[in-house]
């Protein structure tokens, strides 16, 4: 693992109990057992709105991965995104349904100690509503992918999807 002291939070967001949803926390799991280095901190989270913040505070860099349904791809496709590319998702109806985008924004404009650097795995669903702790086939293939992506992506190979 290619060791440049950056402080390095890698957060799986999703709801385990709601199938598809939950697929940001399972690759999260899986980088646990691979991942050992001390500047990187694997967590796991049920959060949304402003609660990003807290949880992207004080860290050179962070890994986002989460459940995306974009309406055009096939479920199990990965995206790898760049902060910026969420930008025409801005909103703020209230700050319980502030997006990452722009809980992104507020913590820079109130200067905020936030990552430099935030790349997002989006993994394409099939089902995000049934419950259930269990993905869907085609996700739940997608997490090993998932998982050597973001290896690599820590190893300083950028992936194109």
């Amino acid at each position: 693992m290619k060791n440049d002291n950056v402080k390095t939070l890698i957060l799986g967001l999703g709801n385990p109990i709601l199938s598809d949803d939950g697929v940001g926390c399972q690759v999260a799991v899986a980088l646990k057992d691979r991942l050992k280095e001390p500047e990187i901190d694997v967590l796991e989270a049920s959060v949304a709105g402003l609660d990003f913040l807290d949880l992207l505070a004080g860290y050179d860099r962070a890994i986002i991965i989460d459940a995306i349904q974009t309406g055009e791809g096939m479920p199990g496709q990965i995206y790898r995104l760049k902060s910026d590319a969420l930008a025409d998702t801005r909103h703020s109806g209230t700050p319980h349904d502030v997006n990452l985008a722009t809980a992104l924004e507020l913590g820079r404009k109130l200067s905020l100690p936030l990552p430099q650097q935030i790349t997002i795995f989006a993994i394409e669903t099939k089902d995000v509503t049934s419950f259930g702790e269990k993905c869907s086939p085609e996700v739940t293939k997608a997490v090993p992918a998932c998982v050597e992506m973001i290896v690599q992506e820590l190893n300083g190979v950028q992936n194109k999807s």
